[in-house]
């Protein structure tokens, strides 16, 4: 469903300007981490569009018995609530409301309380049963006149009913979004489980069979497959051989103690199946471990555990935004505007038609009742193959054998900062090597490394639990290639490298420029090349997303949370907050709307002492008048070079005199530490994969028989990155186009997270105007999912 131009939104968002509209919010379903924060958006970002906005209190139930269950909802009343999982409103089963009578029932609540705008948040069954509502209202609405419940007035003011739904489930199992609400959120309890797990595991050298949710699909198993180097996985979209699944699950846990491997892990989705439509249980799994290779073998059931925790920050940036998107488009809608769902498009929320993901999602099932696994995978999207792709990769035996010097000698550095992803990079990178017959190599410290020649093959065992350490393994600089060009030359072309990838920040981008434009003074510099973005600024121009930015912001948010948690006892306190990222304000940005920040200063955007005193006047009012006694204001390290962390924190200090206290942190290094999230984990994967799969066909155009690489073109030094929906290879030599090499990071309207600050600034009480989440409509059909 296309999304009204810029200039047309503008009319629709102006503040105050829907007065007296009835919205109304309820969860429905099961409960998942980040309802909250689409609960909040929807509350406050209705408020300020100048609506009366309701909760309805456990879901549909709510809905039926009305009274108390339908509550007006403040400002204040979503305060303090961004942080918390599960849904504060309440969700619960109703089978009342599936039978006409519970509808009419429902219907009569919402009228009396001038609600006839709904978002659900819920999955597709609570969506479903949306839209039969929103269908039937007009006959509802006769029969409450023709009953005498409301009069012929109140018939035609509540004519008809518009709804819009979030999809809020942890198993990312509806069709139409790349992700759902509390999926990432549930991940990470997915892997801090298996990562505290693998020490006991490798003590006693056992086998652990983790059983993680997903009884119609597979995707909680499958990521966390990929992302916690699991041996096997069984889910249900791709089914096991009844018969040959035993003989190949034993195969592979011998061969990894072969290696010399001292634990394994195997994930159970609880809805597994084998080709028969067989269940696969944990105990089944585990009887053929103990009875064939004898193996110490333990089981754990996350069970609910994974709804549990606070919502990751990537839950909590979605919810917000779909929050404000689902106001937006109820504002929009007309008696004739088909039901929509909001739902994430790689980095932008948009809405599609809410009966075709529904009718989507549902084919899933029916093909996997048919036994139609091939369609089931495609039906779940290109994300989805693409991970089961990975995942298949990854998890083959090691080759044997091999001739040696055959295959292309590819090598890996870093350059730049450390950044949790890396090390993920790096295995997937070595493997897909060995797996494509290839020689993956490692240049150990950067590019001093290769100047100074610490180079060495990678070999299968060396990366081996990889994938969950943070930092950067392999050792890295800041060092440019420009300090000995000529060095460089030499060691590639002794180490017969063919082909190089660049993992890190604006540094590792400025490496493969420099590389690319001596190729005519140095032919050793005609290989392919690839930048592979890492770093927590996110400043790396030419890709949206870069490898450790996810892992830094939950650092950041998981921090800030702790820091309000101090004021608890302590009333009326502003915390100040420094965080890093260059002259790049995405961390401060996307932190500040991940928790719920008052404020977020960033270079981008240059702050004035009148914006200073405008954020001071505005805290003292949420405190005065809004029930509200903790404050968070984020400043990126170089927003400014006067206004600094200690100026405002002297300044906050003495015009908040009477009104609050006053504290500073300074975040520093903690950001770039840490555990690799799932999504950091997962992206670094498959972007490594993607390259050597690049490498080897670039190869295979620009080298003679004699294996002399000859990559001349521009082309064939490229930076990898994630834009609007795709991966996508740009020569580096385009990218310079959008780079601000003053600042080291992309040009200010290249950034695409500078629009999400709008939806920060309403959220946190400012006047702002809310500026379009989307691109053109025509970019949605185009590329694929992340």
């Amino acid at each position: 469903m296309p999304i009204l131009p810029l200039e047309v939104q503008r009319k629709l968002v102006d503040q105050g300007s829907q007065k007296g509209k009835g919205i109304a919010v309820f969860t429905s379903g099961g409960d998942s981490q980040g309802m909250n924060a689409a609960v909040r958006a929807v509350v406050r970002f209705g408020i300020y569009l100048g609506c009366k906005v309701y909760f309805i209190k456990e879901g549909y139930q709510g809905m039926v018995d009305g009274g108390e269950n339908i509550v007006e909802a403040t400002w204040a009343s979503v305060s303090g609530i961004i942080h918390r999982g599960g849904t504060i409103i309440g969700s619960a089963r109703c089978m009342e409301f599936k039978e006409r009578p519970g509808r009419l029932k429902a219907a009569l609540n919402l009228i009396k309380n001038g609600i006839t705008n709904l978002v659900v948040i819920g999955g597709d069954g609570s969506l479903t049963g949306a839209n039969r509502f929103r269908q039937e209202w007009p006959s509802l609405v006769e029969e409450l006149k023709t009953n005498g419940s409301i009069n012929d007035e109140t018939a035609k003011a509540n004519s008809h009913l518009n709804i819009v739904g979030m999809v809020g489930s942890i198993d990312n199992d509806f069709c139409g979004t790349d992700m759902t609400i509390g999926t990432d959120s549930a991940l990470h309890r997915i892997i801090e489980a298996v990562d505290a797990i693998k020490a006991t595991a490798y003590s006693h050298q056992r086998t652990f069979i983790m059983e993680v949710m997903g009884r119609h699909c597979g995707y909680l198993g499958l990521v966390a497959g990929i992302v916690t180097e699991a041996d096997f996985i069984f889910i249900p979209e791709w089914p096991v051989d009844k018969d040959a699944w035993k003989d190949n699950l034993c195969k592979k846990l011998e061969t990894e103690r072969e290696v010399g491997n001292r634990l394994n892990i195997i994930i159970v989705a609880e809805g597994a199946i084998d080709t028969d439509g067989n269940d696969i249980t944990c105990e089944m799994v585990k009887k053929v471990v103990v009875d064939r290779l004898q193996q110490d073998t333990r089981i754990t059931v996350l069970g609910h555990v994974q709804r549990g925790g606070s919502p990751s920050a990537f839950d909590r940036i979605l919810g917000c935004r779909m929050g404000a998107e689902a106001v937006l488009a109820l504002m929009d809608a007309t008696p004739e505007t088909e039901a929509c769902v909001v739902s994430l498009e790689g980095n932008q929320a948009i809405r599609v038609p809410l009966m075709a993901c529904v009718e989507k999602t549902q084919a899933v099932t029916k093909a996997m009742a048919e036994k139609n696994w091939q369609l089931a995978v495609q039906l779940r999207g290109r994300s989805f193959q693409r991970n089961l792709e990975t995942f298949r990769m990854l998890s083959k035996n090691k080759p044997k054998g091999g001739v040696k010097g055959m295959g292309w000698n590819l090598a890996v550095v870093h350059c730049g900062a450390p950044c949790c992803g890396m090390n993920a990079a790096v295995r997937s990178f070595a493997r897909n090597c060995i797996f494509s017959g290839n020689n993956p190599i490692g240049i150990h410290n950067g590019i001093e490394g290769l100047i100074n020649g610490e180079i060495k093959p990678i070999n299968w065992s060396d990366v081996t639990g990889w994938v969950s350490e943070g930092g950067a393994l392999l050792g890295t600089r800041r060092t440019l290639p420009e300090k000995d060009l000529a060095k460089c030359a030499e060691n590639l072309k002794k180490f017969d490298i063919q082909g190089l990838v660049v993992i890190g920040g604006f540094e590792a981008f400025q490496a493969v420029c420099q590389l690319s434009e001596a190729r005519d003074k140095f032919h050793e510099f005609r290989i392919p090349m690839v930048v592979l973005p890492a770093t927590i600024s996110n400043n790396v121009p030419g890709s949206d997303f870069s490898i450790g930015g996810d892992t830094a912001l939950n650092e950041i948010t998981e921090i800030c949370d702790r820091i309000r948690q101090s004021a608890q006892g302590t009333k009326r306190r502003v915390f100040i907050v420094e965080t890093m990222g260059g002259y790049c304000g995405y961390l401060a940005t996307m932190a500040g709307l991940a928790g719920g920040a008052d404020a977020a200063y960033i270079f981008e955007e240059p702050m004035k002492m009148k914006d200073i005193l405008r954020d001071l006047e505005i805290m003292v009012h949420k405190m005065d008048h809004g029930n509200i006694y903790r404050g968070l204001i984020l400043r990126n390290e170089k927003s400014s070079a006067n206004y600094d962390t200690d100026f405002l924190y002297r300044v906050f200090t003495e015009e908040g005199k009477g009104n609050f206290t006053v504290r500073q942190n300074i975040l520093g290094h903690m950001q770039q530490g840490g555990w690799p999230s799932p999504f950091d984990r997962n992206v670094a994967t498959k972007m490594a994969a993607k390259t050597v799969t690049w490498l080897v066909e670039q190869l295979t155009h620009c080298a003679a028989l004699d294996r002399t690489v000859y990559a001349e073109d521009p082309k064939t030094a490229t930076l990898l990155g994630m834009r609007t929906r795709g991966y996508k290879f740009q020569p580096v030599s385009e990218v310079k186009k959008e780079t601000d090499f003053t600042y080291r990071k992309a040009k200010t309207e290249c950034q695409w997270w500078m629009k999400v600050r709008s939806i920060m600034n309403i959220l946190a009480q400012h006047n702002s105007t809310y500026e379009v989440d989307g691109l053109d409509p025509k970019a949605y059909t185009e590329g694929e999912n992340m």
